[in-house]
């Protein structure tokens, strides 16, 4: 069963085409890459996604619900969390702090940012960041100024706070860039812990082919705005239009 329908989704900025007639259903429970060469869309779409954009053409349907007109606020109450290319944190906080923002501000279901009005209630919040920390494998860094973390770990943190507000569907936006071979392999460990121990979705754009093939169940490929293939993995490595797409040869040299 599909939780993300994307049905002919166009969107041009003045004469550059950069999505055309996108369709792309992404399957519930299961880890969906979409990939591509420069240009070929990926990021105009995500930003489709989480509501950033308004496409001219076609509709997105996330839990039969539509996200066009939707404010990215709004997208993520609906259960959709992005996290960014560039790590989002507090880098003048702690690695604790940055971790009790989405604690204090999902509760009770609903979204708010009000006076704590008890000491239950602190201690509540203050035990939900510790344990998202300790399945993060950041306990120990929770008094360290966020913003001396590594790339990893600022990585992970953000991938906490994402998972703090108990999201459906996590859009995950080039994770390991500019990551060490040791911290991309880190994420994908994470990643791949928390497919197992959830009821979530992962959609990942990436271009390191290596964390794609370790995570993906399906993939999409996209190029100069329109899906090429979608397939499985073993099904997509060597196909004639994903060569032709990424290394410019030809289907006949393929």
């Amino acid at each position: 069963m599909a939780i993300l329908e994307v049905k002919n989704v166009g969107k041009r900025f003045g004469g550059l085409q950069a999505l055309g007639n996108v369709n792309l259903s992404v399957a519930e429970n299961s880890v969906h890459a979409i990939i591509g060469p420069n240009g070929a869309g990926k990021s105009t779409l995500l930003n489709v996604l989480v509501g950033k954009l308004i496409p001219d053409t076609g509709s997105v349907m996330f839990d039969g619900q539509s996200v066009l007109g939707r404010k990215p606020y709004e997208i993520n109450q609906m259960g959709i969390s992005r996290v960014f290319q560039t790590p989002e944190i507090f880098g003048d906080l702690t690695v604790m702090e940055n971790m009790m923002i989405p604690c204090f501000a999902k509760r009770d279901g609903a979204f708010r940012m009000h006076a704590i009005e008890s000491v239950a209630q602190e201690k509540d919040i203050v035990g939900k960041a510790e344990n998202m920390l300790e399945e993060m494998k950041l306990i120990d860094k929770r008094g360290m100024n966020a913003a001396s973390m590594s790339r990893g770990d600022k990585r992970r943190l953000e991938i906490a706070m994402c998972l703090a507000q108990d999201p459906r569907l996590l859009l995950l936006d080039e994770p390991t860039a500019g990551m060490a071979r040791a911290d991309t392999n880190n994420t994908i460990d994470l990643l791949k812990q928390i497919k197992e121990e959830r009821d979530i979705t992962i959609a990942i754009i990436e271009h390191d082919m290596h964390v794609v093939f370790s995570l993906a169940e399906r993939i999409t490929v996209l190029a100069q705005g329109t899906p090429l293939v979608e397939d499985t993995p073993e099904n997509i490595k060597g196909h004639p239009k994903v060569r032709e797409a990424y290394l410019g040869e030809s289907q006949d040299a393929a």
